[in-house]
This record gives C-alpha cells, sequence and structure tokens, in this order.
C-alpha cells in the first residue's frame, strides 16, 4: 500500500480520489467472492488510504491535504453517483458504501458525514435508486444522533433553503420506499418540537402523510424485511417510524398551542395555515392506528404476538413524561381542548397498540406511567380495563359497561361528554375479538387482554 499511496500523492486530489474507489472495488469484490463467511472487513491500511485521499484527513501531520475545489468535489459526487448506479451488485454496492461511510470514531467523521450528506442529496436529485438503497441500510445501522444529522442535511436542501423542491423528494417514495421508511424515522426523532425551528415544516408533514395515506405499509418496510436474529447496534433509529410518528400526533395540539400567535390583522393566514396542519395532524392519527392493526396480522403470522414489543415500554414513558411537561407549562383554561385532543389521542394509541401487540404493558404499569397526566376520560378509561364479567346470577352481562372512574364526571363515551362519539371498528368488535394474546403465557395475568376490549374507536379530530 506504500508504494499505491506515493503514487496517490503525485496526483491531483480527483484523480487521487477516482485511484482510490477503483482500489476499493477491486479489493471489496475479490474479497466478496471469495469469502464464504461473514462480510469481508477493510483492511486498516485502505481504510487510511479512504481517508486521506477521498476525506483529505493525512496521515502525516506534517504534510499539507490537498483539498479539491467545489468544482472537483461535484465531480468526485457524480463519479460515486455513477459507480453505485452502474454496479450490478448489491452485496458489493453495499459493501463499498459501508466501507465508504461506515463511522470510526475518529476526526475524519465529519469529512465523511459532509460528503454522505451531499451524495444523498444528490441521488434524491438524480433518482440515484442503488445510493438510496444504500443509505436506507446505513441509517438502520448507524447512531441516530448521526442519521438525525443527515436527515437535517436533507431538510435543509430540500424543505428550507429551497422550498419547492420538496416535490423532488415527494418523487422518491415510488424509486426507494425503503430510504424513505427510514428518513421518515429520521425526521421523526430530528422535529421533536422543543422548540419553533424543531417543529415538523409544514410542507414536509404534507409530504409524510401524503405517503402514508397512499400507502400505510410504508412504514412496516424495514421491520417486515429485518431478519428477527440480526442485532441493530445500540442507539440506533427505532425499527419503525410508528412511535416518532405517534409523538408528533400528540404533542402536535400542545406545541402549537404554546407558540400560538394572533392570527393576522389582513386576513386569517396563520388561522388557516394551523387548522391546515390540524387536519393533516389528524388524518396522520388515523393512519397510524391503521397501520398498528397492520402490524397486528404480521406479529400473528410470525407468532410473535406478546413476545416481540415494537413500542418499547422505555419509549411510551419517555413520551408520557414529555407531554405530561408541555401540559405544566400551558394555561389550563385556554389550552383545555388542545390538551384534552392530545390525550385522546395517546389514549387511543395506547389501546389500540396494547390490544393489537405492539405494546406489551400491564395494566397497573400504565396507570403508574400516566398518573402525572392530566385527567382525561378516554385515556382514564383504557387505563381502567372493561369491567369483569358479573356472576350469572348479577343479570346478563352488557360488553360496553365500564366502572365509574370520577363520580360526577361524564364517561368519554357518554352522549354528554364534550368529545364525540367513538366509532367502531371491525378489527376491535366484539364480535371479532382479538384472541391472539391470551394464547400466550409470556404476560402477566394482570396485562392488558385485547380479548376483552369492546369499546370501538376513531380519532378525535
Amino acid at each position: 500500500m506504500s508504494d499505491i499511496r506515493h503514487a496517490l500523492l503525485r496526483r491531483d486530489p480527483l484523480s487521487a480520489a477516482k485511484e482510490v474507489l477503483y482500489h476499493l472495488d477491486i479489493s471489496l469484490g475479490s474479497a466478496l467472492q471469495s469469502s464464504t463467511g461473514p462480510t469481508p472487513g477493510l483492511e486498516k491500511s485502505m481504510v487510511e488510504l479512504v481517508e486521506e485521499f477521498i476525506f483529505h484527513v493525512p496521515k502525516d501531520r506534517n504534510i499539507q491535504p490537498k483539498r479539491m475545489s467545489c468544482v472537483q468535489e461535484l465531480q468526485l459526487l457524480e463519479i460515486m453517483c455513477s459507480y453505485f448506479q452502474e454496479q450490478s451488485k448489491d452485496a458489493i454496492r453495499q459493501i463499498i458504501f459501508s466501507a465508504l461511510f461506515s463511522l470510526q470514531g475518529n476526526k475524519a467523521d465529519e469529512s465523511r458525514m459532509a460528503m454522505l450528506g451531499k451524495l444523498v442529496s444528490m441521488a434524491i436529485a438524480v433518482c440515484r435508486v442503488p445510493i438510496l438503497e444504500c443509505a436506507a441500510v446505513w441509517l438502520q445501522r448507524t447512531h441516530s444522533a448521526w442519521c438525525v444529522r443527515l436527515a437535517q442535511v436533507l431538510m435543509d436542501d430540500y424543505c428550507t433553503l429551497v422550498p419547492c423542491a420538496i416535490s423532488t423528494l415527494q418523487n422518491i417514495c415510488s424509486a426507494s420506499p425503503r430510504f424513505c421508511c427510514q428518513l421518515i424515522t429520521a425526521v421523526t426523532a430530528l422535529y421533536d418540537f422543543s422548540s419553533d425551528e424543531l417543529t415538523p415544516p409544514p410542507a414536509l408533514l404534507e409530504m409524510l402523510v401524503g405517503w402514508i395515506t397512499e400507502d400505510p405499509r410504508l412504514l412496516l418496510l424495514t421491520f417486515i424485511n429485518t431478519p428477527l436474529n440480526s442485532s441493530l447496534p445500540l442507539g440506533c433509529l427505532e425499527i419503525t417510524p410508528l412511535l416518532g410518528l405517534l409523538r408528533w400526533c400528540v404533542k402536535a395540539p400542545l406545541a402549537y398551542q404554546r407558540c400560538r400567535k394572533p392570527a393576522l390583522t389582513n386576513g386569517h393566514g396563520e388561522s388557516e395555515k394551523g387548522t391546515a396542519s390540524e387536519e393533516l395532524y389528524s388524518k396522520l392519527h388515523l393512519s397510524v392506528l391503521q397501520v398498528f392493526l397492520m402490524l397486528q396480522v404480521h406479529l400473528t403470522e410470525q407468532n410473535l404476538i406478546g413476545r416481540l414489543a415494537v413500542l418499547p415500554v422505555e419509549s411510551v414513558a419517555t413520551l408520557v413524561e414529555e407531554v405530561s411537561r408541555l401540559c405544566e407549562k400551558l394555561t389550563p383554561f385556554p389550552a383545555a381542548n388542545h390538551i384534552q385532543l392530545a390525550l385522546d389521542r395517546l389514549a387511543q394509541a395506547l389501546q389500540v397498540a396494547m390490544a393489537t401487540g405492539a405494546l406489551l404493558c400491564a395494566r397497573e404499569d400504565l396507570r403508574a406511567l400516566c398518573s402525572r397526566l392530566p385527567h382525561n376520560n378516554l385515556l382514564q378509561l383504557v387505563m381502567s380495563g372493561p369491567v369483569v364479567q358479573p356472576p350469572p346470577h348479577s343479570g346478563p352481562f352488557q360488553p360496553n359497561m365500564y366502572p365509574h372512574i370520577h363520580p360526577g364526571r361524564p364517561s368519554s363515551l357518554s352522549p354528554h361528554s364534550p368529545h364525540p362519539v367513538l366509532s367502531p371498528h371491525p378489527a376491535l368488535s366484539p364480535h371479532r375479538p382479538l384472541t391472539a394474546h391470551t394464547a400466550h403465557p409470556s404476560l402477566s395475568p394482570h396485562a392488558f387482554h385485547p380479548a376483552a376490549m369492546a369499546f370501538p374507536y376513531r380519532p378525535i379530530r
């Protein structure tokens, strides 16, 4: 490798970078073809060549690195795009992409991220599907902090700097749904409503709702195609975007109320914009609930009901804590409707997630999680669960009867409730009980049993 390095030092930066890509392809391609075991790794000497001549981190501190001009950098990105597009073997593409952009925990990582952001942004612009597929795997196997950084770069390029470019990003869904599934997970981790800057841009929200409404199965793509025995690194993104999207739906009413601005004096621009966002979040909430029902089918087919929690209890506890803090910061009376809307959505999601096996949580644990939240009829109903069937002498059992939680307050299913009456869904109908959970002994005797859930639901608008 020393001879190759000395030869590369005599070349201009672009030519040297092309030569390293060539050697990388030859080295890893031949190693992959001759290997019968695990994916071959990259030799340390080759890693150093990549860092020195592609990412310009010098091996020798006494040597000033040759920097590429902007034009040369663009040419290198075009060369990379062409290489990944023309490489017909997916395994080789993936291993080369990993060799280039897997983070090493050294000072070259910043250069790697800068180059990766530009490459993926270009791949979106010119629809280079092989690069997007490689980026999807990278997003799945990299620490979430770096994934959020990549998502920030893409949002800056397609939502902030050139807002009309969102249509280019929107068209990528049909070309690489796998990448879009991972991108949704990353952007939901990026935009957490902690500030105005970290509130999802309206154009992004509209695009995501369009994607999910058109094909809700998009949200389960990574989960369904990931082998159960695959070990993902600690700190990586969630296996589905469901938790992130649920966080959006629940926190949106509270966050928008927190930063609500008066309507424009010469019109109702802000008010109309807020109404449009509310409708989009309502659509998104409905889609999330529908995807939970789709997820149940997959969990049942794979015999995973009661054995695999798609929504970790710890993550749900974090969401509940965030909602509690947001509620505490709002003035109770003006924000009452928004608080109740957020809690209604949370209650519905918890109900459906537990009924479909996505969330494995005993009712006692759920009560402890939600104990600090403001009162909400529907949430109290979900935490209390259905009434145990009375003995025969007590009269016929009425499946939709629930205990009075707070005397003097109307039930959330009462016709006098301030919230809309919930419409039935066939999957949660008393005539079609969800009995898959009861077949698994891993659930405690006090766990939430979906077979007993007879109360219907629909998203609160």
